[in-house]
């Protein structure tokens, strides 16, 4: 079982999550640093509303969900989840090898194997909101 350390600083949403639902499901420990920095492309006002409405759907205030998360690492790993057979046995073994984390933990500051998956790496020469401004208006507490 490897573990693979990725940035995900200015890496695009969708193509990351992919990578690293294919790479949990490959039996491999993933950890992604910098989850704020992760950008999500298109117009910034109506993924906002997607996201928005994910979360007003879900009202914490209600006994029932669905939940759904508002901080930027919390956000990506349900995007993962998504990826993933969440409901088998071996989607939900994968889920626990997903380690998300806002900025760069102490263990983690001078890390020199990161990894930037060739898939997820793309120049953004359009619109584009980082998760981290998409939590923020979402509410979250964690910058």
């Amino acid at each position: 079982m490897a573990t693979t350390v990725i940035d995900g600083k200015g890496l695009i949403f969708g193509r990351l999550a992919s990578n690293v639902a294919e790479m949990v499901l490959s039996m491999d420990d993933v950890i992604v640093l910098n989850a704020e920095k992760i950008v999500v492309t298109g117009n910034p006002d109506m993924t906002m509303a997607l996201f928005k409405h994910k979360v007003d759907v879900g009202e914490c205030t209600k006994r029932k969900g669905p939940f759904y998360p508002r901080r930027a690492d919390l956000l990506f790993k349900r995007c993962v989840r998504g990826m993933i057979p969440y409901g088998k046995t071996t989607g939900k073994e994968a889920y626990r090898r997903v380690h998300v984390f806002v900025g760069v933990p102490k263990q983690f500051q001078g890390a020199d194997d990161l990894v930037r998956p060739p898939e997820s790496v793309r120049f953004v020469k359009g619109k584009y909101i980082t998760l981290g401004e998409i939590a923020e208006r979402l509410g979250s507490r964690v910058r």
